[in-house]
């Protein structure tokens, strides 16, 4: 691995402005498909093959007037006044009226001929319903609809948008830029030079817009969901300046240790683009384990944003030598510039930086520092037993948003229940089957706790399908929802309806809340095969790098203290609302439902980056003589300068996306940005060290089976520097003999 990269990088150093002319074509010409091709992003997270998708199709065969987006606008009187008197019914009329001429409406209910006012006549709701599915609703119509309500407003009564229809895209911006303006600052500091700075920031974002223009180009052929473009650009980001930043590092050291700036290049691809290939590896193996979970919104994300790490490695080992080139030893501080090549061994004596000095510290108090750090982050982890998961809703959206004020009118009006209502689908054979069934259903679920009413059923045009409304007590993301649907599904069961039943006649549970179960239900499911192959080939992966059994274990093992306080942390914060206000999170609820599972195999990737950087040195020392404890203070001194400003680096691009105002894009963001601080400086920078220390030559022991049928990879570059001293003999050799 590490002589072909050695060949890679050498090539991309010499054809450099072929390399970068292929780069930029590449993001020109992806771009350009972007622009031409780039189709919408869907905002929903159902499963195939559950009750409660199974449900909605149904509703879509059956009732296809009512398949389109939906849309509710609430109304509301000042305090003490009613929407009964003449005024408050012209109010009113006034928006049904309005709503009805938005283009792509079906039809806006007037709340008086359907019941929508609330029983002391303050509020009112104006159902909507448009023709298209949300994701197909115009940019025009969903203005249109929003400004639905000026003259009612000017009137003195509240208006306010809420429903699917307002279910949009999560807007990135300029928020994020925050956090990649902090990225570049961690830079140059680290650096000291702003050419080295800004070209590893280049040679980023140029991947991260390549990678990005290639999944909008595909859009129009891919479902993609509205926060899959998301991650990927969160993760493009945030791997694409860290492996610049290692390859870049490592560059600079064999310049300061007298190499020319080519042969430099070259064998900063070799060894530490190892390390950046393997890393990568890594993480898209976790992402596109996701495709194993079986949910094809989440096996989209995943596979997205493998592929933005792909790119970023492409562009690490390709684009970041070429931009080398360009170069030269500028990407030193200025005061070593001008040092002579020969002279670099003895200007560059290693002094005992704090790297060094803190490795020894961790050498030396090894059994507390592992100790401590366990049982802390075993601390952390507590909250994570009480965490609980739904799909995201309105309840949780930004104080002062058009949908948090209608959700919260709604609650007040009438009841948090009618913000998430409950959709029973009966199917018969007849159509009076499903009369019977329905009237079954109806009067057993009208009777069970935390029920305020069952709608009349709604037959279909030939009598086989009804709808039936179920208005839970509570809202639907909490608790006692949640309980809720299991009872009417129980009681289904019991009454032989249940959709596997050979009945007559079914009845299917859906709606907001039973979907929500479902798809925890399934991502439950999965998670044990999805850790075992993730888990297993990672393991795999890193034995075959570091020759050892037990440092991939170890490295597996760090990993669950790290998911585990991160979860910890989230739950607290998110859920429990635990310095909710540092966040900019406005209402504590439970996660979204597949942020465990996601975040899982985010951190997993990452956190095997950090293991692969910083134990990938420490093979390297070992090989080359260096005794096992001081192989181990060496990886940490050479190497935690860089994992220091890579994880800093991480934290503030996934930072900066806790400043969208979308409570999902926050969650992950913070959820990430918390993991890689954990998992950098607790795990790998503290217990990593001691673990190594105190298993000694027993972290790099391998059987002697597996040594024989594994292949090396040289990812240390032992072989490299034996082929290269080799030919350097050679050379010297053919010299002398000219000379003679």
């Amino acid at each position: 691995m590490a002589t072909l990269l050695y060949r890679l990088g050498r090539t991309a150093f010499r054809k450099r402005h072929l390399v970068v002319s292929i780069w930029l074509i590449a993001l020109v010409g992806l771009g350009a498909a972007a622009l031409a091709f780039r189709g919408p992003t869907a905002s929903d997270f159902n499963i195939p093959g559950t009750e409660s998708q199974e449900a909605l199709e149904l509703l879509q065969e059956q009732f296809p007037e009512a398949s389109g987006a939906g849309g509710t606008i609430v109304i509301a009187a000042p305090e003490g006044e009613q929407l009964t008197t003449p005024e408050g019914q012209a109010a009113v009329l006034q928006v049904v009226g309005e709503a009805n001429q938005i283009p792509g409406v079906i039809a806006a209910l007037d709340p008086f001929q359907t019941g929508s006012v609330s029983p002391d006549g303050r509020f009112a709701l104006v159902n909507v319903q448009f023709a298209e599915p949300n994701d197909e609703v115009s940019d025009e119509s969903r203005q249109a609809y929003e400004a639905v309500g000026g003259p009612a407003r000017d009137a003195g009564f509240q208006v306010a948008h809420g429903g699917e229809v307002m279910s949009t895209e999560p807007h990135v911006g300029s928020q994020e830029a925050i956090g990649v303006a902090i990225a570049l600052v961690v830079l140059i500091i680290t650096f000291g030079s702003l050419v080295a700075a800004g070209m590893t920031m280049l040679n980023a974002l140029i991947g991260v817009g390549a990678g990005m223009a290639g999944l909008f180009a595909l859009s129009s052929v891919i479902n993609l969901t509205s926060t899959a473009p998301v991650l990927a650009l969160m993760l493009g980001l945030a791997v694409g300046i860290d492996y610049s930043l290692f390859i870049t590092s490592r560059h600079r050291q064999h310049l300061l240790e007298g190499l020319e700036p080519e042969e430099a290049a070259a064998r900063a691809v070799a060894t530490a683009g190892s390390a950046v290939v393997f890393a990568g590896a890594t993480v898209v193996i976790a992402l596109a384990g996701l495709s194993v979970v079986g949910i094809p919104f989440l096996t989209v994300m995943g596979l997205a944003a493998a592929g933005t790490v792909s790119v970023a490695v492409l562009v690490a080992i390709t684009l970041q030598p070429a931009l080398l080139g360009y170069a030269g030893r500028r990407v030193l501080p200025r005061g070593k510039r001008a040092v002579d090549p020969a002279d670099a061994p003895t200007a560059h004596e290693n002094q005992e930086s704090f790297g060094f000095r803190w490795a020894r510290l961790m050498v030396k108090l090894r059994i507390p520092v592992i100790v401590l750090g366990v049982a802390g982050l075993g601390a952390l982890a507590i909250p994570a037993a009480d965490m609980r998961i739904s799909l995201p809703d309105a309840s949780t959206a930004p104080l002062g948003s058009s949908e948090r004020t209608a959700y919260d009118l709604t609650s007040e009006g009438f009841g948090a229940g009618f913000n998430g209502r409950l959709i029973m689908v009966v199917s018969g054979d007849s159509a009076e089957a499903t009369t019977a069934a329905a009237g079954q259903i109806t009067g057993t679920v009208q009777a069970l706790d935390g029920v305020l009413m069952v709608a009349p059923p709604q037959p279909s045009r030939d009598g086989q399908t009804a709808i039936l409304a179920v208005i839970p007590a509570t809202g639907p993301t909490e608790a006692e929802t949640e309980e809720l649907v299991e009872r009417i599904r129980v009681e289904i069961a019991e009454l032989g309806l249940a959709p596997d039943d050979d009945g007559p006649a079914a009845i299917a549970l859906t709606g907001v809340t039973a979907v929500g179960i479902d798809v925890s239900d399934k991502l439950a499911d999965a998670m044990p095969v999805y850790l075992l192959l993730v888990v297993g080939l990672s393991i795999l992966l890193l034995m075959l790098v570091f020759r050892s059994i037990l440092v991939p274990v170890k490295a597996a093992l760090g990993f669950l203290l790290t998911v585990g306080a991160a979860f910890g942390i989230t739950v607290a914060v998110f859920q429990w609302g635990w310095l909710a206000d540092l966040v900019g999170l406005d209402t504590p609820g439970p996660l979204v439902s597949f942020l465990p599972i996601l975040l899982i195999g985010i951190l997993f990737g990452l956190a095997m980056d950090y293991e692969v950087f910083l134990v990938s040195r420490m093979r390297e020392d070992f090989v080359h003589g260096d005794t096992a404890t001081q192989a181990t203070i060496n990886g940490m001194g050479h190497g935690a300068r860089v994992v220091t400003a890579a994880a800093l680096i991480m934290i503030s691009v996934f930072g900066g996306f806790m400043l969208v105002d979308d409570p999902v894009i926050k969650s992950m963001g913070f959820a990430l940005a918390i993991g890689v601080l954990i998992d950098a400086f607790v795990v790998r920078m503290t217990i990593v060290p001691a673990v190594m220390s105190l298993l000694g030559r027993a972290a790099w022991w391998l059987p002697r089976f597996l040594s024989r049928i594994m292949p090396n990879v040289d990812i240390e570059g032992e072989q490299l520097r034996a082929r290269l001293a080799a030919q350097r003999d050679a050379e010297l050799v053919g010299s002398g003999a000219k000379q003679s």
